[in-house]
């Protein structure tokens, strides 16, 4: 049986380790990149080799377009170095948030967050695509910042929407190859994640909790599950969706 091939960007930390391991528990080989946490991304490969599959760690910096044909070039490598012809999917989850009222928002803070979560997944995924197999799979990281609008977050939650965005018209256009196209949306998670606000910030921890309808912040391995169980799925017939996994937060 083959096994399957996935490529995460920011695969070194928070919900991209958790993605990367939850799939490689499924069953995948794992390809992930880090921008700066080459021992994070170390540790990473460690734990999904203990699990008995195989894996990689590539440097990348996202907000760098001029690096992706020289990058691309190197998953090729990679991707025959773990005994794969193509990539089976590509998450496209590294990013960094602010939150900053829309008045104080600077050109430089928009431009900083344009460059990774909405011209950084189209260049990349366009660079990689000719790796990518018939029937693959694509995802990228939305928010609920894109349903549910938080004071401080317009700059960032106005991205995610873009994201989703794009999510449809490449489920359009990548159909014909079989491709599924989705983006996936946590709510609140207890990660670093904004300065690791809802995770270690009592009050709003409870804040975040009274407004879900699980009653609780979300977890890694909420959205890391999620992640296994759409792209290991038997099936792909879903595309062009925003999948949010959010406990039910604001509903």
């Amino acid at each position: 049986m083959t096994h399957p091939l996935f490529l995460i960007t920011g695969g070194n930390r928070g919900l991209g380790a958790n993605m990367a391991l939850h799939l490689a528990r499924g069953g995948a080989d794992i390809l992930l990149t880090y921008r700066s946490g080459a021992d994070q991304a170390a540790e990473v490969v460690t734990q999904i080799r203990a699990l008995g599959r195989k894996a990689e760690a590539l440097p990348l910096e996202v907000a760098d377009s001029a690096a992706y044909p020289a990058f691309a070039e190197a998953v090729r490598a990679a991707t025959r170095a773990l005994g794969h012809d193509s990539l089976t999917g590509l998450i496209n989850n590294a990013g960094h948030g602010i939150r900053t009222p829309f008045t104080e928002t600077t050109p430089e803070a928009l431009d900083g967050l344009y460059q990774v979560h909405v011209r950084a997944p189209y260049l990349l995924t366009q660079a990689l695509l000719p790796q990518l197999a018939d029937g693959g799979r694509l995802l990228f990281l939305s928010s609920g910042l894109a349903r549910f609008a938080t004071p401080g977050y317009s700059a960032y939650g106005a991205m995610k929407g873009a994201v989703d965005t794009l999510v449809r018209y490449l489920a359009q256009e990548l159909g014909g190859r079989g491709i599924s196209v989705n983006s996936i949306a946590p709510g609140a998670i207890e990660t670093d994640f904004g300065g690791g606000v809802v995770r270690d910030n009592a009050e709003v921890n409870r804040m975040i909790a009274g407004a879900t309808a699980m009653g609780r912040a979300g977890q890694p391995d909420d959205i890391g599950a999620a992640v296994a169980s759409l792209l290991l799925s038997q099936g792909n017939w879903i595309t062009g969706q925003r999948i949010e996994a959010s406990g039910g937060q604001n509903l």
